[in-house]
């Protein structure tokens, strides 16, 4: 039986990534702090492992145990990571340093696998083609403008630097689905009466449903198509309205006030609740970051490679994920 290490387990898309596995027959080892919530890994099999990829020589020990105790690890898929920080220094720490810590214990035990799945993010790319719309391909210049961004692509760099390593990275537009947090925020305003939208300029929106993903990371296993990236979305392009008329829509279609704020406003917002988020030292959703993203205006990204090359067909549009998440909120109780 082969093994696999999904890092991040605990999280909305590692959770799922888990629990895939498990339902292939993998022998599934989720890396993740004890002291996270294993609420969404609660199948038997399932085997747990903290790693601690801050500290090289503790992670080197604590994976020379492993393969003492149970061999090295046949897949590895890397999903720890951060999305928001109440310190910008800690994206590079997080996303690219841990990233190398890892891959280098890995390669100092002699413990690579076969492959090495890294979810890394479109936003690598930064806002381009914004004048044209046309959509953004591997042979683009990423120009990231957040500092998440820029720490995903830190760690994209170094993988691919790596001239021996089998790697296969992955670059999802915005993930969504049952479990999910941000996206969740705008459900609960359209339910309390309310639907925020920023900008007056044309935004072309790209969206990939959590399973999708999920299906991705297996198509790059089975396939070995090694050493290359791969842009994923539901292969649809959508308007800045699509995703809140489809939850307005699963809701009953209650009456809604509809604001849409100037990108300045947004801008004032973002700053203060960052500086207060960061006073407090907690994160916040809206800061400068999710501020340069809600401007971006293109989303637009070519998954033809995905689809040849791994046979990725998206299962998900948006007003079916959308139907699906939303019943998993009402049952969940979040809504």
């Amino acid at each position: 039986m082969e093994s696999i290490l999904i890092t991040g387990a605990s999280g909305f898309i590692g959770s799922f990534i888990t629990e895939e596995a498990v339902r292939r027959g993998y022998a599934v080892w989720a890396g993740m702090r004890l002291s996270s919530s294993k609420r969404y890994l609660k199948d038997a099999s399932i085997r747990f492992i903290e790693l601690d990829y801050a500290h090289p020589e503790v992670l080197k020990e604590q994976l020379k145990a492993h393969v003492a105790a149970h061999g090295a690890f046949s897949q590895i898929v890397h999903c720890a990571g951060v999305t928001k920080c109440a310190d910008k220094a800690d994206f590079e720490r997080v996303n690219y340093l841990h990233t190398r810590h890892f891959v280098e214990a890995l390669r100092a035990l002699d413990m690579v696998p076969k492959t090495f799945v890294y979810l890394s993010s479109l936003s690598i790319f930064g806002p381009i083609h914004e004048d044209t719309y046309a959509p953004i391909t591997e042979a683009d210049e990423p120009k990231p403008n957040t500092a998440y961004g820029v720490s995903k692509l830190k760690a994209e760099r170094y993988l691919q630097e790596l001239a021996d390593f089998p790697f296969v990275i992955l670059r999802p537009t915005g993930v969504y689905g049952p479990r999910e947090k941000d996206y969740f925020l705008m459900a609960k305003s359209i339910k309390a009466h309310t639907d925020f939208s920023v900008g007056y300029k044309r935004q072309d929106i790209t969206f990939v449903y959590v399973k999708d993903v999920v299906q991705a990371v297996f198509l790059a296993i089975e396939k070995s198509a090694l050493r290359r990236s791969y842009f994923l979305s539901d292969g649809e392009v959508y308007q800045s309205r699509a995703f809140s008329d489809y939850i307005i829509q699963e809701l009953g279609n209650p009456w809604v006030l509809r604001i849409k704020s100037p990108l300045w406003v947004l801008k004032v917002v973002s700053v203060v609740a960052e500086a207060w988020a960061k006073l407090w030292h907690t994160t916040s959703t809206l800061n400068t970051d999710k501020y340069k993203i809600m401007k971006q205006r293109n989303w637009r990204c070519d998954i033809t490679p995905a689809q040849q090359e791994l046979g990725y067909k998206p299962q998900y549009q948006l007003e079916r994920g959308v139907h699906e998440t939303i019943a998993w909120y009402k049952e969940e109780g979040w809504l």
